[in-house]
């Protein structure tokens, strides 16, 4: 099971980024994923997961209705649509999954297989 995620950058305060995040050694669709965050000196927090197949999503009452969450089954890959980008919104992202088919709730404490992280850092 490997997991990397890609697509973290610099940008200004209103704009906008799109995370990748490619699975290999097992097909994302079948089970959950998420991505989470965590600044400096901050816990580690669900931003938005996704259930198997999309059955039901969840997305963090901080990023709603700026950030959505989507798959690409042929190129196994979730990503992570940022609009709208705050300062505040500056942390290394993850992406996580714990191989199973059980919703999409998002504490982080559920996933056990993680990606090494990319960081958006949203400042002028």
């Amino acid at each position: 099971v490997q997991l990397v995620e890609s697509g973290g950058g610099l940008v200004q305060p209103g704009g906008s980024l799109r995370l990748s995040c490619t699975a290999s050694g097992f097909t994302l669709d079948y089970y959950a994923i998420g991505w989470f965050r965590q600044a400096p000196g901050k816990e580690r927090e669900g931003v938005s997961c996704i259930s198997n197949s999309d059955v039901s999503t969840y997305v963090a009452d901080s990023v709603k209705g700026r950030f959505t969450i989507s798959r690409d089954n042929a190129k196994n890959t979730v990503y992570l649509q940022m609009n709208s980008l705050k300062p505040e919104d500056t942390a290394v992202y993850y992406c996580a999954t714990d191989l199973s088919t059980v919703g999409s709730s998002c504490p982080p404490l559920r996933y056990n297989y993680w990606g090494q992280g990319t960081q958006v850092t949203v400042s002028s």
